[in-house]
């Protein structure tokens, strides 16, 4: 199986994202970037073997679904606390 280079590999999970997804650029990318930066690449930094097309279509749907529960979370939260009984 043919691996990407790490900067090829984010390439693809945002292009992935954009076409699964139909997410606009700017969203696909600042997705990648935030789960960058907070270290979700690492590993596939350090071990190429986990930087293939297969594993950046996993990589594309793990960062979409943990955004989206996230993002039911929060409005979970904000309506709780537009209920509370002051």
């Amino acid at each position: 199986m043919k691996t990407l280079t790490y900067e090829a590999f984010l390439d693809e999970v945002t292009t992935l994202l954009t076409e699964i997804y139909d997410l606009d650029d700017e969203t696909a990318i600042k997705l990648v970037v935030d789960a960058q930066a907070n270290d979700y690449f690492v590993a596939h930094d350090d071990h190429e073997a986990m930087r293939t097309v297969e594993q950046a279509k996993k990589e594309a749907v793990a960062l979409y679904e943990g955004k989206k529960n996230r993002t039911q979370t929060q409005e979970r939260q904000q309506l709780r606390a537009r209920h509370k009984k002051p």
